[in-house]
């Protein structure tokens, strides 16, 4: 089993989800990427966001054409563009859309003292 690899999700749409939240941007991690096949992978949020009322910490994302795989990420310099779901009790709902991409590793404490 190879580790959970972390990554960036910055949301584009809804255009003001950063009117709403600290940032446009969301990290966490998945193991989803171990499928190379899989069309969608679960990624588990480092912190919350809050959309339409209701804090989410765990995010589906799919690739947003048809015909595109997310193992493309390897590859991108910039990011592969995505849809985003929020779970609801009726199951996943897409509702968003951004970019997706790997992340550097957080910093550590003692990295942000010496600055």
């Amino acid at each position: 089993m190879s580790p959970a690899i972390r990554l960036r999700l910055h949301v584009s749409e809804p255009f003001d989800f950063e009117r709403h939240n600290d940032s446009a941007d969301l990290f966490g991690t998945t193991r989803d990427h171990e499928a190379g096949d899989a069309d969608e992978w679960v990624i588990e949020l480092e912190s919350w966001f809050q959309f339409n009322d209701h804090d989410y910490d765990t995010v589906l994302v799919s690739p947003r054409y048809v015909g595109e795989h997310l193992s493309r990420i390897f590859d991108a310099i910039l990011g592969h563009p995505v849809r985003i779901a929020h779970r609801t009790p009726e199951g996943w709902h897409y509702a968003m859309t951004g970019m997706l991409s790997l992340a550097p590793p957080p910093r550590d404490e003692a990295d942000i003292s010496s600055i």
